[in-house]
């Protein structure tokens, strides 16, 4: 069995859509704590931010003991 993990990563800029985290340091971060990427999710599209998500989740799994 596994558990999972939703990280939520906001994006800053109307044009440029930037992380406001550094999530290369968040993977490194949940990986160190034995969890395992198995996804990037984009959710639909905003119209006020020019067709681009206004956010991200990084999702995780564990396997569970």
């Amino acid at each position: 069995m596994y558990e999972y993990k939703f990280v939520k990563v906001d994006l800053s800029g109307l044009m440029t859509r930037k992380p406001r985290e550094d999530y290369h340091r968040l993977v490194e971060q949940h990986a160190e704590q034995g969890w395992r990427l198995v996804q990037v999710f984009a959710p639909s599209i905003s119209v006020g931010a020019g067709g681009a998500p206004d956010y991200f989740e990084l999702i995780f799994e564990k396997e569970t003991k």
